[in-house]
């Protein structure tokens, strides 16, 4: 799964990368982005502007808010069949931006790590989005993000990571129509492209965010792909 990631470049950086606008006064950096807040996304319906959408994705069917806690992630091989993700897979995709995640070894001690791209250049997570109407007609857009199995590096810490697009995938990922297409996006990343640290347990709660979380814990494992 993923349950925690990164976004602590600069604005302008999101801009540049993604030819988005990103406003100054919404966007700020976040080094533990959690389940239930508003982080930003780039939409297919919005794909020049940085969006604010809650993290777990409420189906537009359900009859309670509390469905997003269930689906902060979204399994790419039951994707296009689950009803809580099938239409959203068809016609509400985005990108979320970040520059690194995190994952808990199955340790005795739980240690969390970082793991990144060997380039430390900020990467897009294939996601799903909805919108949400409760009882008083108040809107809530909320996404999910996409897993995959491992690739051999993240296996030594998890059975599971977000699914990574490469750059030349961003565009068909919003825009394309054909599900066989973007069923075959949602494969593991290049292991020799990544690389992971043990970082401190501070990262465990999302009260933490600063560029300390992001340190490797001296303390901990030696890189795992260095």
């Amino acid at each position: 799964m993923c349950g925690r990631f990164q976004l602590s470049v600069q604005g302008k950086q999101i801009s540049e990368r993604f030819n988005v606008e990103v406003f100054d006064e919404l966007y700020s950096p976040n080094y533990n982005c959690a389940p239930s807040q508003k982080l930003p996304v780039i939409t297919n319906d919005q794909p020049n502007t940085l969006s604010y959408f809650q993290w777990g994705l409420i189906p537009f069917w359900a009859k309670d808010a509390k469905e997003g806690f269930r689906n902060i992630n979204t399994r790419s091989e039951t994707i296009s069949s689950k009803p809580s993700f099938k239409n959203a897979f068809k016609k509400r995709r985005c990108l979320i931006p970040s520059n690194g995640f995190y994952e808990w070894k199955k340790d005795s001690n739980k240690t969390p790590f970082r793991i990144f791209l060997v380039d430390e250049k900020i990467f897009a997570m294939a996601g799903i989005w909805e919108t949400w109407k409760d009882s008083e007609a108040r809107i809530i857009n909320s996404f999910s993000i996409i897993t995959t199995s491992a690739n051999s590096l993240v296996a030594d810490i998890h059975n599971r990571m977000p699914v990574i697009l490469n750059p030349e995938d961003e565009q068909a990922w919003l825009f394309e129509n054909d599900e066989m297409l973007l069923q075959k996006m949602l494969l593991p990343y290049a292991s020799g492209s990544m690389n992971a640290y043990p970082v401190s347990k501070k990262v465990n709660s999302p009260k933490n965010n600063n560029p300390e979380i992001t340190l490797r814990d001296e303390g901990g494992q030696q890189a795992l792909f260095d």
